[in-house]
């Protein structure tokens, strides 16, 4: 699978997607099959985090390929009760073409997690279904926009760090 960043072949400029795989997936519901038959409505917690590094033993073969991984936690609650945990990290392999180094930081973690995000969610939901769950179906994500507001807090912080100095 192969996923062109903007700018796409006319710029030279990709994020190649070379490999695919779930490095973590965990799932917890201490109360089942008793939960199942009968709770309040529960509330969800959910969090969403992304990591890439340079995987040095693709890159021996392969030339610069970077391992990127999308973390999704679910916590279902009715009341204080947990009716499910999960954690799952996708993972995929990213071949990233063309960048600078001032741009790869962004691509990995929006272009390539935006790749990778999809099959997290199905992940999820899978999980979350064959437990005997009602169908779950997370939301979709922004991750430029999520990129832009961490890098808005991070200048901020800074200018506030360098204005107290």
């Amino acid at each position: 699978m192969t996923s062109k960043a903007s700018g796409g072949a006319a710029s030279g400029k990709e994020c190649n997607l070379l490999q695919l795989f779930v490095k973590d997936a965990s799932f917890e519901a201490p109360g089942v099959p008793g939960i199942l038959f009968g709770h309040d409505q529960p509330s969800l917690e959910f969090d969403v985090a992304n990591t890439y590094n340079l995987c040095a033993e693709a890159g021996t073969k392969l030339g610069e390929v970077y391992t990127v991984l999308v973390r999704v936690t679910v916590h279902a609650r009715a009341q204080t009760q947990t009716l499910f945990l999960i954690e799952v990290q996708q993972g995929g392999l990213f071949e990233v073409v063309g960048y600078g180094a001032d741009e790869l930081d962004f691509v990995l973690r929006t272009r390539a997690a935006e790749t990778l995000y999809p099959y997290a969610r199905e992940l999820v939901s899978s999980l979350v279904s064959r437990a005997g769950f009602p169908r779950l179906q997370l939301k979709a994500i922004n991750f430029e926009s999520r990129y832009s507001k961490a890098m808005q807090e991070y200048y901020d912080a800074v200018q506030g760090d360098v204005a107290k100095a």
